[in-house]
This record gives structure tokens, sequence and C-alpha cells, in this order.
């Protein structure tokens, strides 16, 4: 009977590290390059997060703050993008630590936190995502997020601490005026705005144009640059993308699935009709 040869991937050194997963997001965030990739709100499917890296997409969100996605259908999804070599961040609904553990224990690369309004609250996060010393995250191993493998701890920890992005919102007037105290945490690596709900909080709903909220913008992009940090936003076409790197941002998400599959549809839709009359 023909057995399939063992991985080199198992034969590994008695006592030594197994998980040795880096973060090609961050690495290149640091690095001062653009990291572009691409939103999931509706479709769990397993084969989503090999199509977006076979397609070179740097990252994969999924987003659990405005969907139904259960942690169960989160971690599936975290596996999958995990055996396609895709980072996968997850943005939680709140910043509560119960949160924000079960999804980085499921392997999440990094964590998305809506509407960080204060040094304060950055800090908080940063202590509920990363390990000792840098934080007080709660020690599971052997489990998903270091590959149900043991391996030494302390240097799974530092590893772990290393890997994982921090991605705070800038959605109020609050987190605006304190942008440059929230990129200033050590930890917070990417200030991405959410323009809905910013637009909400200064009282201007979707005038994405106001003068008011354009300075907002300008406030955010000029505070990560002088941290050092990365401005993140999404983009809904690749025009609009290109206009944020221009503008400075360099964490960007070319649209949601939802957006892509309808623009699509009716693209195509739209042409085919247009031929047949």
């Amino acid at each position: 009977m023909y057995r399939l040869p063992k991985s080199p991937r198992l034969r590994k050194p008695k006592g030594k590290v197994y998980y040795m997963r880096t973060n090609p997001v961050k690495q290149k965030l640091k690095e001062g390059g653009v990291c572009i990739g691409h939103i999931i709100m509706e479709f769990a499917s397993p084969g989503l997060a090999t199509i977006l890296a076979n397609a070179q997409f740097d990252f994969v969100l999924f987003d659990t703050e405005h969907t139904r996605f259960s942690i169960e259908t989160i971690g599936g999804m975290i596996r999958y993008a995990r055996s396609a070599g895709l980072p996968a961040f997850v943005r939680v609904p709140l910043g509560q630590y119960d949160q924000m553990s079960r999804i980085m224990d499921a392997g999440a690369d990094g964590i998305m936190i809506p509407n960080v309004q204060n040094r304060e609250e950055a800090e908080r996060i940063v202590r509920f995502t990363k390990y000792a010393p840098l934080g007080n995250r709660g020690t599971a191993f052997g489990i998903a997020h270091d590959d149900f493998e043991m391996g030494d701890v302390s240097e799974t920890m530092k590893q772990a601490n290393e890997r994982t992005l921090i991605i705070a919102q800038i959605e109020s007037v609050s987190g605006v005026e304190n942008v440059e105290e929230i990129v200033g945490v050590e930890g917070v690596d990417v200030a991405w705005i959410g323009h809905f709900d910013l637009t909400q909080s200064m009282g201007i709903p979707g005038q994405f144009e106001h003068p008011a909220y354009l300075t907002a913008v300008e406030k955010v992009i000029t505070a990560c640059q002088r941290q050092g940090k990365a401005g993140g936003f999404m983009g809904a076409t690749p025009d609009a993308v290109i206009e944020l790197v221009r503008k400075g941002f360099r964490c960007i998400a070319y649209g949601s699935d939802i957006r892509i599959y309808r623009a699509a549809l009716e693209e195509g839709l739209q042409a085919i009709r247009k031929r047949l009359k």
C-alpha cells in the first residue's frame, strides 16, 4: 500500500519551537511599504483565502462587527487563510478582552478594534492582545494559534508579540483629537479611519468632501507619519485606492466581498443587456 511521505515540516528537533509564522504585512508596513487587502463580510467560503492569495492580495480582513459571523466560522476561515499563506486580520465588535483573546487564540495574525478614542483605550488593547512583558494576554498553547503544537513557551510568546498587528480604528471626533497619542502607543501599528462613523460623529454623515472631514483625515495621516505608523482606509474602487496611497495611506482594503461581487455582476449584466438591444 502506498504511504504518503512525511512532510519535512513535521521533522522538527525535539524541544524547538514548531510554529514559526511571520507577518509579512507588519514587516512591510514597518519598512514604509503599502499593503492592499480585502474585507470579507458575507461569503465564508473555504476557497476565498486561496483566491485572494492567488490574486496577490497582501491580507484578508474578516469583519465581525457588522456581520453574523460566529467565532466558529471565523476560526475556520483563519485556518483556510493560513493554509493559503495569507495573513488574516479580524475586526471585533468591541475592544473587550474575551472578544480579542478568542480571535487571537483562533490564530489571527492581527486584530482591528472599532472606535478607539484615546491613549488609555489603545494601551488596554495592547495589554489584551500581547503576551508578557508587553501585555497580559492569557496563555494557552498547543491550540490553533500555534498550529496545535507545543514548543518553547517563551519563544512562542515572543514570536506572537512580534507577529500580531494591531489596527486602531479612528471613528469619532475624540479619536481624531487624540490620534497622536493613540498611534504613539507601542504596539499600535495602524490607525484606520472609519469614514462613515467619523462623519456621523462630526454631524456630517456621508459628507466626505466636507472641509472638516478632510481636515480630520489629514490630521490622522500626519500623526501616523510622525509616529512611524501606517494610516488605514477602505477604497471601493481601484481609483479610490490609488488616491488613498497618494494621500499617504499605506494599509488599504480594496473593497469588500459584497461590493466587489455586486459591482462585477452589475457591470457584466449591463454589458450583456446593452449588446442585446
